[in-house]
């Protein structure tokens, strides 16, 4: 049953830089398979920027997707919130609803998704996993790790100083967390890593798997490959690109959009994954 007003038809993606997001691709390949005639943009939004735009918004606005810098800056708009943007203080999906005479902003995260399913799907289950960089993504990643299985997990920083806030989610996670120089990462072997800089700012580091089980999930996917993902598959390990996340996650998204609940399975859900993926350039399915 879809959720709310079907007058809101229109949605999009905000963030900066946005140019070069597929995720319009990804949602229009899926209102196709499942015929609901919504439209999908991008808009450049950046930090600070983004109550004007929501302000402006009229009543055919069904959602938003948000990345970076928006992901934070969004919680305290929201009215609604699922537990998980509670937990993180991070959201990457916003659901316009009717609720009597007002609309009411939803939030939601589904980045968490977004890397748990690929990785289940290739059927690798980590016992100490591996994070680059402390953003918003960060906080996505160690909990997906923890979903997955981790017990043991190392961030690898730049600056030491800003993990805070992820030492924090680690402590209510259960799990512990070793906080590290990226300067430490040369000779460190990793069963399980999650890159989430953007594209090409890994590329001068040394990432090396502990064996063919390995998996490098390098969120980044413009361009494509990253000169860390060509070495990490060189070097024997597997690698997920961040279209194999975006795909998950925009489902998770479009779930929400739909019904209301991020985890209610779409309707033929199998053939929407298989055309957002065939919509740019994946193979159907993630081979395990």
């Amino acid at each position: 049953m879809e959720y709310s007003d079907p007058h809101r038809t229109r949605l999009a993606v905000l963030g900066s830089p946005i140019a070069h997001s597929l995720s319009p691709t990804l949602h229009a390949a899926a209102y196709d398979v499942l015929g609901v005639g919504w439209t999908y943009g991008r808009h450049e939004v950046a930090s600070g920027g983004l109550d004007a735009f929501v302000a402006g918004l009229g009543p055919e606005w069904r959602g938003l997707s948000l990345t970076m810098p928006l992901k934070r800056d969004v919680v305290p708009m929201l009215d609604r919130t699922t537990p998980l943007v509670d937990a993180l203080g991070v959201a990457n999906t916003v659901a316009f609803r009717q609720e009597g005479d007002r609309v009411v902003l939803a939030g939601a995260n589904t980045d968490v998704e977004g890397i748990v399913r690929p990785v289940e799907a290739l059927g690798h289950v980590p016992g100490q996993a591996s994070i680059l960089g402390g953003g918003a993504t960060a906080a996505s990643a160690l909990t997906a790790a923890v979903r997955l299985g981790a017990v043991d997990v190392r961030l690898f920083l730049r600056d030491t100083a800003k993990a805070g806030a992820l030492v924090d989610l680690a402590v209510r996670l259960g799990v512990t967390l070793e906080v590290l120089p990226v300067s430490a990462l040369p000779g460190t072997r990793h069963g399980f890593l999650v890159s989430t800089l953007p594209g090409g700012a890994a590329d001068s580091l040394e990432l090396l798997p502990t064996g063919p089980d390995a998996v490098l999930f390098d969120v980044a996917y413009e361009p494509w490959p990253t000169v860390a993902a060509s070495r990490w598959a060189a070097a024997g390990g597997r690698v997920l690109n961040g279209l194999d996340m975006l795909t998950e996650q925009a489902i998770g998204q479009i779930r929400f959009f739909l019904t209301g609940d991020q985890d209610e399975l779409l309707p033929d859900e199998a053939a929407v994954r298989r055309a957002m993926r065939r919509s740019v350039g994946l193979p159907d399915a993630i081979a395990g």
